[in-house]
C-alpha cells in the first residue's frame, strides 16, 4: 500500500484478520473516539511512533508504567542483563527475592506477597484469599473500579443501594456477579447501609484508593478511613487495589498518601517497568493460607518472570523523592494550563487530578462517583481527542481513562500538551 497512512492500514488489515476488534484489549481499538486504530512502532521518553514514522507526544504512558518514559536506558540494561542469562527458568531466581524485598521495605502492610503475570491475577488471587480468610463470600466493590476481567469483578450495580450485582459482561454467570456487591464510589452512607445489610457475610472490600477508571475521582475526606473502621469492625478484609497508584503517586503508594493501611494490596504496572506483571500481598497470617503454605491454590508458571523482575527493580531504583516532587509539578503545570486554556475558548471543563494521574472532563464540576463521570459529554471529548491526534498529541482514545504523566514530561512537552489544547477547545 502506498499513501501517508499506508502501513498503518495495511497492519489494521491484517489485525482485523486476526483479533477481535482488531486489537488485543479493547480500549486500543479507539472506537469510543471514532478514530482509526493507531499501529505504534517505537516509543521513546515521551514519545512515540506509528509505523508510518510519524511521532506523538504521549500521554497513554502504556496504560501507567512508563513512570520514567519509553524505553528508559536503565530498564532497557537490566532487561538485556536479564536476558542473557535466560528467561524462564522454572524456579524460583534472585531478581524474584530482589524485587520483593524493594516491595516489602516500600510498602510495610505487604508482609508477605506472591508475584503473578497479571493484575488481574493478583485481584483474582487476593479476593479468592480473604474469601479463605475469612470463610465468607460476598465481595464489595464501587462502581467504575476496575479490578481486572474476572467474572466477579465484571459485576454490575443491582436494582437499588447494597443489592447483590448482576452480570456485566456476556459470558458471566449470574452466580458470579450476585457474589459481588456494587455500591457508588465516595458514597460513605451507601457503605454503612451495605455493612448493615449483610453483616457477617462481607469477606472484602476492594477499592482504588484513587478511582482511575472513570477518570481520576479522587477520595472525599473520611472515605476510605469509613471502609477501613467498617471491614475491622465486621471482621471482613480491605483490599487495596493499587495496580495504578501504586509507586505512581509517591514511594509508599496511595497507601502511604492517604494513611490507610490494608489487609491486602494488589500491584501492577510500575513493578514491571512496562513488562507484564502483578503482585499481591499482605499480613502474613492471611498469606500464610497460600499454597503450598495454606490451602488456597495459586500458581502461574510466569509469575516472577526474570525480565519482569528486572525491569520493575531498576524502575524503582530510578524513583526517589525528587522524581516524585517532579511528577507532582508535572501534573500541577498541566492542570493549570488546561484549566487557563479551556476558560480562554469559552469551554466549560473539570480536571480530576491525583499527582501525575489527570483527567479533563467536559461537564461542570467535578464528578465524586462513577455517575457524574459518565454524565460528561462524550461525543466532545471524542472531537478534542481528534484534534489533539491531529497536533501530535496522542491522549487516551476515552474519555474514562486517565493521563499518564512521566518524568520525560519536562516543560517543554507540558507546554506544547497546553498548546496544542488551547487550539483543540476551540475547535
Amino acid at each position: 500500500m502506498t499513501g501517508p497512512d499506508g502501513r498503518q492500514a495495511a497492519y489494521r488489515e491484517r489485525a482485523r484478520a486476526l483479533f477481535p476488534g482488531g486489537v488485543n484489549s479493547p480500549v486500543r481499538a479507539f472506537r469510543s473516539v471514532g478514530r482509526e486504530p493507531l499501529i505504534l512502532a517505537s516509543g521513546a521518553g515521551a514519545w512515540v511512533t506509528d509505523v508510518d514514522g510519524r511521532r506523538y507526544l504521549d500521554v497513554i504512558g502504556g496504560w501507567g508504567p512508563a513512570i520514567l518514559g519509553h524505553a528508559h536506558p536503565a530498564v532497557v540494561g537490566a532487561i538485556r542483563e536479564a536476558a542473557n542469562a535466560g528467561f524462564a527458568l522454572g524456579a524460583t531466581g534472585p531478581l524474584e527475592v530482589e524485587l520483593g524485598e524493594r516491595l516489602k521495605a516500600r510498602l510495610p502492610s505487604m508482609q508477605r506477597l506472591r508475584f503473578t503475570s497479571s493484575g488481574t491475577e493478583a485481584v483474582m488471587s487476593a479476593i479468592r484469599v480473604a474469601r479463605a480468610a475469612t470463610e465468607r463470600e460476598l465481595v464489595v466493590k464501587f462502581a467504575g473500579g476496575y479490578h481486572g476481567h474476572s467474572d466477579g469483578m465484571l459485576a454490575e450495580a443491582g436494582s437499588g443501594v447494597a443489592t447483590l450485582g448482576i452480570p456485566g459482561s456476556a459470558g458471566v454467570t449470574a452466580a458470579a456477579a450476585a457474589a459481588t456487591i456494587v455500591l457508588p464510589y465516595n458514597d460513605r452512607s451507601a457503605l454503612t447501609y451495605a455493612f448493615a445489610q449483610h453483616a457477617g457475610r462481607i469477606a472484602a472490600v476492594i477499592v482504588e484508593p484513587v478511582a482511575a477508571n472513570v477518570g481520576v475521582i479522587p477520595p472525599e475526606p473520611g472515605f476510605l478511613e469509613d471502609i477501613r473502621a467498617l471491614t475491622r469492625h465486621d471482621g471482613s478484609l480491605l483490599i487495596l487495589d493499587e495496580v495504578i497508584t501504586g509507586f505512581r503517586l509517591g514511594p509508599g503508594g496511595a497507601q502511604a498518601r492517604y494513611g490507610i493501611q490494608p489487609d491486602l494490596t494488589t500491584l501492577g504496572k510500575i513493578i514491571g517497568g512496562g513488562m507484564p506483571i502483578g503482585a499481591y500481598g499482605g499480613r502474613a497470617d492471611v498469606m500464610g493460607l497460600v499454597a503450598p503454605d495454606g490451602p488456597v491454590y495459586q500458581a502461574g508458571t510466569l509469575s516472577g518472570h526474570a525480565l519482569s523482575m528486572a525491569a520493575g527493580i531498576a524502575t524503582l531504583d530510578a524513583l526517589d523523592d525528587e522524581s516524585y516532587l517532579a511528577l507532582e509539578s508535572a501534573g500541577e503545570a498541566l492542570e493549570e494550563g488546561l484549566e487557563v486554556a479551556a476558560l480562554e475558548a469559552g469551554r466549560t471543563i473539570a480536571i480530576g487530578r491525583v499527582g501525575s494521574l489527570l483527567t479533563v472532563y467536559f461537564r461542570d464540576g467535578r464528578p465524586h462517583d462513577a455517575a457524574e463521570a459518565l454524565d460528561a459529554d462524550r461525543a466532545t471529548y471524542a472531537r478534542f481527542f481528534g484534534a489533539m491526534l491531529d497536533a501530535g498529541i496522542l491522549l487516551p482514545p476515552s474519555p474514562f481513562e486517565a493521563w499518564f504523566l512521566s518524568l520525560a514530561h519536562g516543560r517543554s512537552e507540558i507546554a506544547a500538551i497546553v498548546a496544542a489544547a488551547r487550539t483543540a477547545f476551540r475547535a
